[in-house]
C-alpha cells in the first residue's frame, strides 16, 4: 500500500467537508473489511482515509413502531444480529446480517459499506431494496433522501459525489402481516460470493397478495430491483400459481454473464428457484410461521 492520511472527523459536517475537499482521493472507513483489501490490491488508489466509526448519527441503530428502523452506515453487523426486537420484527434482516462473511467479518462490516461498495453480489442490497429502504446522504449543504435502489449504478459505482456521506438507512414500520426473506446460491458451505441471490418482501390481505417487491444480486451490473415482478402479484391469490408467474418474470429481467462462478444459463435458472423459495419463505413468515 502507499502513503495515506488519516482523518477521523466526529460529526457528518466535519466529514461531509473532508471528502469534500479531498474529492475522488478520498475513501470513507466504517468497517474496512472491502476497502483496505482493495486498497492492498491497488484497485482503490485513495490518499486520505476518513474513518467515520466516531460520528454518532453513523452509530445509531434505533426502532420504534412510529418511526421503523434506523441503521447507521458504520453499525456492524453483529449489533444489529444482538438487537433482539429490531430482529424479531425484521428477519429478512437478520438473513443478511448473520451470513456476509464470518464471524471475525460481522464484527467490522456494515449495511453501508455493502452498499457503498456497490457490488453486483452485494447480499444486503436487494434485502434493503425489498424492505423499501430509504438512504439518508449529507453533503455541506444539508441532508437529502434517495430510495435505496436509485444508489447503486454500476460495478463498484454509486451515486454519491465527493463531498457526499452516506449517514445512515431507515427501514419503514412492517405492516401487518408483512414477511421478508433473502436466499442465495453460493458454491461453497459458508462465506463465498453469491452465484445469485433474491432478496422479497411480501404484504397479505387475507388469501391475497396486497405488495411485493423482488430484487436479485449477482444477474445484473448492479443489484437488480425487478419492479414489475412484485407489481404482478399485487391483487393476486397466495398460491403457486402467483408465485411461479413472479419467479418467471424475475428471471426474465436478470441480465447475467458467464464467470468462474457460473454460467449466465445457470444464473438465469436460479433467479426462478431462488425468488419462488424466497416468496415461499416470505408468505410464511407473514403468516406468523417459523422459517429454518
Amino acid at each position: 500500500m502507499h502513503w495515506v492520511d488519516y482523518e477521523r472527523p466526529t460529526s457528518v459536517q466535519d466529514a461531509a467537508a473532508l471528502l469534500g475537499k479531498h474529492g475522488d482521493s478520498a475513501r470513507c472507513l466504517a468497517g474496512g473489511t472491502d476497502l483496505l483489501v482493495q486498497m492492498r490490491a491497488g484497485r482503490v488508489p485513495a490518499t486520505t482515509i476518513i474513518d467515520v466509526k466516531e460520528i454518532p448519527e453513523l452509530n445509531q441503530l434505533s426502532y420504534s413502531d412510529a418511526g421503523g428502523l434506523t441503521i447507521g452506515a458504520a453499525v456492524p453487523c453483529y449489533r444489529i444480529y444482538r438487537d433482539l426486537t429490531a430482529m424479531k420484527r425484521y428477519p429478512g434482516v437478520n438473513d443478511v446480517v448473520s451470513l456476509i462473511g464470518g464471524t471475525q467479518i460481522q464484527g467490522r462490516a456494515t449495511l453501508g459499506g455493502n452498499l457503498c461498495n456497490a457490488a453486483p453480489s452485494g447480499d444486503a442490497i436487494p434485502m434493503m431494496i425489498a424492505h423499501g429502504v430509504t438512504a439518508k446522504i449529507a453533503d455541506a449543504d444539508g441532508v437529502s433522501e434517495r430510495p435505496v435502489e436509485e444508489i447503486c449504478i454500476a460495478p463498484g459505482k454509486t451515486v454519491l459525489e465527493p463531498g457526499e456521506l452516506l449517514v445512515s438507512l431507515h427501514f419503514p414500520t412492517p405492516p401487518s402481516h408483512f414477511g421478508a426473506r433473502y436466499l442465495r446460491f453460493i458454491p461453497r458451505n459458508e462465506m463465498d460470493i453469491a452465484v445469485a441471490g433474491a432478496g422479497v418482501a411480501v404484504t397479505l390481505d387475507g388469501d391475497t397478495f396486497a405488495t411485493a417487491r423482488i430484487a436479485l444480486a449477482s444477474v445484473a451490473p448492479t443489484p437488480l430491483f425487478v419492479k414489475e415482478a412484485g407489481d404482478a402479484l399485487a391483487g393476486l391469490p397466495v398460491n403457486d400459481e402467483s408465485i411461479q408467474k413472479a419467479s418467471e418474470l424475475a428471471k426474465a429481467a436478470a441480465k447475467p454473464i458467464d464467470d468462474m462462478r457460473g454460467t449466465a444459463r445457470y444464473r438465469s435458472h436460479l433467479c426462478e428457484v431462488l425468488t419462488r423459495r424466497a416468496l415461499n419463505d416470505a408468505v410464511r413468515r407473514a403468516r406468523g410461521e417459523e422459517v429454518e
